[in-house]
C-alpha cells in the first residue's frame, strides 16, 4: 500500500536515503562517547569528524567551521543572538534584519528582543527589496553594534531563490554579518562558502535525506561566533554543549555525500517539476504558480486554483495516494494562510498547495498527481454546475 503512494513533500522532509539509514544503524552499534579518549571513544569521534568533513564538503566549507546542532531551528536560534564572541572579547549585534517571507525560525528572531528585529518586504515574486535593505543598513547606527542580516537562500514554500550575492555586497558594505538559511538550498543548488558570500549557513539533515534530529551551523571563518545557546560540557569546541547525537550525525554526513552527488540530477528533477506544472495549467488554466517569473528551486511548485480550498484539496490528494502540503509543514500540522504569500502581496485567505519532489520521484508519481488533480477539478466542476 505504502509503495503505491506518491510522496511529493520533500521540502517538509526528504525520504531517508539508504546510505544515511546504513550510517545510522552502524553508529547505533558504537557504544562509546565521542569525547572519551579510549579506543572506542576515538572510533565514535572518527564518525563525528567524518560527518563534519562531508557536511563541510557539501557547501564548500572547512570541516573545522561546522558546528552540529539538533536541527535548523536550534542553529537559527543560536546564530540570531545579540551576544557574540571574538576570542575573549564581546561583539554586539544591535539589530537583526529579516524578511517577511523567511521561515518562522528566522522570522521570529531567535534571541533578539522584538524591538530589535526589523522585517523587510519582498516583491510580488518573493524577492527581497534590495533598495529597502540598503536604506535600512545605511540608517543603522553602528555605534550601538553591528547589523545582523538573516535571510533564506531559497524559500521553503515557493522555492524562489534570493539574489544572495547582491545581498552579500550590501551587507559587507555596511560592515554587517550575513546568516544564510540554506536549509532548502543545500543539495538543490550548488553552494560554495569558500567564495565568501555568506558568513554563516544554517543546514538541516532531514531536508537532504538524512535523519531528523541533526542540523548544523557552518561558518566562513571561526574568528567570531555567537554566545552558545546550549552550554554544558564544552562539546563542539564550546559552541554547543551536550554529547553529540552520533547516529543522527553519521546519517547527516552520509546524506551530505549523497546530496553533493545528486546535484548532477537536478535537470531531471526540473523536467519532472515542469511536467507537474504543465499538468496543472492544462487541467486548470486559471491556476497561478507563485514565483514562476524568477529563478526557483528545480523541485518546487507552489500553486493556487480559484475555488479550490487548500485544506480540502490536501485531504483529497491524500485520499488519492498523493502526499503534498499546503505551504510549510513546520507549524504542528496546522493548515492556514501562508505568511509567504501575504508578504508577496496576496490575500490572506488565498489557499495554496506545495508540491516538492526529489531524486526518488518518478514519472509514475507525476502521473498519480495528475490523475488526482483531474478528479479534484472534476468535483469542482460538478459543484459549480449544481450551483
Amino acid at each position: 500500500m505504502a509503495g503505491s503512494r506518491a510522496y511529493l513533500d520533500h521540502n517538509a522532509s526528504a525520504p531517508l536515503l539508504p546510505a544515511a539509514r546504513a550510517a545510522v544503524v552502524a553508529a547505533l552499534d558504537v557504544a562509546a562517547n565521542p569525547s572519551s579518549v579510549h579506543s572506542e571513544g576515538r572510533t565514535a569521534r572518527r564518525i563525528v569528524e567524518d560527518a563534519r568533513r562531508d557536511v563541510a564538503t557539501l557547501v564548500g566549507a572547512q570541516p573545522g567551521h561546522v558546528v552540529f546542532t539538533s536541527g535548523a531551528t536550534e542553529a537559527a536560534t543560536t546564530l540570531l543572538s545579540p551576544d557574540w564572541r571574538m576570542g575573549r572579547g564581546a561583539v554586539r549585534m544591535s539589530r537583526l534584519f529579516v524578511t517577511e517571507a523567511d521561515h518562522p525560525c528566522v522570522l521570529n528572531g531567535g534571541r533578539f528582543p522584538a524591538e530589535r528585529i526589523a522585517r523587510l518586504g519582498v516583491d510580488a515574486n518573493g524577492i527581497i527589496d534590495l533598495v529597502a535593505l540598503q536604506a535600512a543598513l545605511a540608517a543603522h547606527d553602528k555605534s550601538e553594534g553591528l547589523p545582523l542580516v538573516a535571510i533564506h537562500a531559497a524559500n521553503n514554500e515557493t522555492g524562489v531563490i534570493q539574489p544572495v550575492r547582491a545581498i552579500s555586497e550590501l551587507v559587507k558594505a555596511a560592515g554587517g554579518v550575513l546568516v544564510l538559511d540554506a536549509v532548502q538550498a543545500a543539495g538543490r543548488i550548488p553552494l560554495d562558502m569558500s567564495e565568501g558570500y555568506a558568513d554563516y549557513l544554517i543546514l538541516s539533515s532531514h531536508k537532504i535525506g538524512g535523519p531528523k534530529g541533526a542540523g548544523a551551523i557552518v561558518a566562513f571563518a571561526d574568528l567570531m561566533m555567537p554566545a552558545p545557546l546550549v552550554t554544558g560540557g564544552g562539546q563542539e569546541k564550546g559552541h554547543r554543549g551536550g554529547t553529540e547525537n552520533l547516529p543522527a550525525i553519521a546519517g547527516f554526513g552520509a546524506a551530505a555525500r549523497e546530496a553533493l552527488a545528486g546535484l548532477a540530477e537536478i535537470e531531471r528533477v526540473r523536467t519532472l517539476r515542469d511536467g507537474i506544472e504543465a499538468a496543472i495549467m492544462r487541467l486548470a488554466p486559471d491556476a497561478e504558480i507563485f514565483g514562476k517569473a524568477v529563478e526557483r528551486l528545480a523541485n518546487t511548485t507552489f500553486f493556487a486554483i480559484p475555488g479550490v480550498k487548500a485544506e480540502t484539496a490536501q485531504i483529497a490528494f491524500d485520499l488519492a495516494g498523493v502526499a503534498l502540503s499546503a505551504g510549510s509543514a513546520c507549524s504542528s500540522g496546522k493548515v492556514g494562510p501562508s505568511h509567504v504569500l501575504k508578504a508577496m502581496g496576496y490575500a490572506d485567505n488565498l489557499g495554496a498547495l506545495r508540491v516538492s519532489i526529489g531524486r526518488q520521484t518518478t514519472e509514475a508519481d507525476v502521473e498519480k498527481f495528475e490523475t488526482a488533480l483531474a478528479a479534484l477539478l472534476a468535483r469542482r466542476t460538478d459543484r459549480t454546475q449544481a450551483a
